[in-house]
């Protein structure tokens, strides 16, 4: 059974872009009863005027931030504001195609959150490509999963899902990395359907190395709440391990007649094992953490 769906695009600042993207959007939306939520987050240009034209004419409606709060903080707005069962998200900068998001609507059946993934012959920009990659791997392996996209801007997700995170999501752009570890995490269905991305219009707000290491920092965060031991136990038995090691080579090796006991040795190994126990009284409190949120969130809907 198809659900209604609002798309909300969040712009700041995109002049160049947020008209073409909303005129080739309306077809497709206007065809679908497909309702439209633009979020003008706090833009200094012309972007306010644009959208107000296209709210006067009904095509869309406009949420005004009266200051820049980012991405994630527009997303959360028109979420909250949308009063349609499925939510798309779609990037005010000419990246989307409206036939991608069809299809994915098209395809949204047992899905918590359908992601779009982009492919070979989307647009990318190489100065991202290094950062995208230790984001990516790091990401695998701490949810012990393969994410074929992790941070696409273009995804369609149940309201009532999403709705009951939205705490745990950041204010900045990377709440598209943060959604997909935490649906991961807590076990929701997310799938993955093929789409294309053109080159942007216009300058991206994004700073490379500032953003970057905040996402790998968030990808942290968001581990150490859901799943803390995937981060702690690694640790602890690494201490234990090299701790015993040097035990066995100084200690031992080195001082055969008697073995002589190393006291740099035995406080690695003390670490690793307090660090094992500090993992399993994080995991207890993350689990009694998630319980409470999302018996809060049940509560206000």
């Amino acid at each position: 059974m198809k659900n209604s769906l609002t798309v909300i695009i969040p712009a700041f600042n995109e002049e160049e872009s947020i008209e073409s993207t909303i005129l080739n959007l309306l077809p497709v939306c206007k065809g679908h009863g497909w309702q439209i939520l633009a979020i003008d987050d706090g833009s200094v240009d012309k972007t306010p005027f644009i959208l107000k034209k296209f709210e006067e004419k009904k095509d869309l409606k406009v949420i005004n931030h009266p200051y820049n709060k980012g991405y994630g903080s527009s997303l959360k707005s028109g979420i909250i504001s949308a009063d349609t069962d499925l939510v798309a998200f779609y990037d005010a900068d000419g990246q989307h195609q409206p036939i991608d998001l069809m299809k994915m609507y098209e395809a949204f059946s047992n899905y918590d959150m359908l992601v779009g993934e982009r492919g070979i012959d989307s647009h990318d920009d190489w100065m991202r490509k290094p950062g995208k990659w230790i984001l990516s791997k790091t990401a695998n392996f701490l949810t012990g999963k393969t994410i074929p996209d992790l941070n696409s801007g273009l995804r369609i997700a149940k309201k009532d899902v999403i709705k009951k995170m939205l705490s745990l999501f950041p204010d900045g752009f990377s709440f598209s990395t943060t959604s997909t570890i935490a649906y991961i995490n807590l076990g929701y269905n997310v799938g993955y359907y093929p789409i294309r991305v053109n080159k942007r219009i216009g300058k991206s707000t994004v700073k490379h190395i500032k953003d970057g290491s905040n996402i790998l920092l968030l990808i942290l965060r968001l581990i150490v709440l859901f799943n803390p031991l995937k981060v702690f136990i690694p640790i602890s038995f690494s201490f234990i391990f090299i701790g015993i090691i040097y035990e066995i080579l100084a200690g031992i090796i080195l001082h055969p007649t008697p073995p002589k006991f190393i006291a740099g040795a035995f406080f690695i190994m003390i670490s690793g094992i307090m660090i094992f126990f500090f993992g399993l009284m994080v995991d207890q409190l993350s689990e009694l953490r998630k319980n409470l949120l999302f018996k809060n969130e049940d509560r206000k809907l």
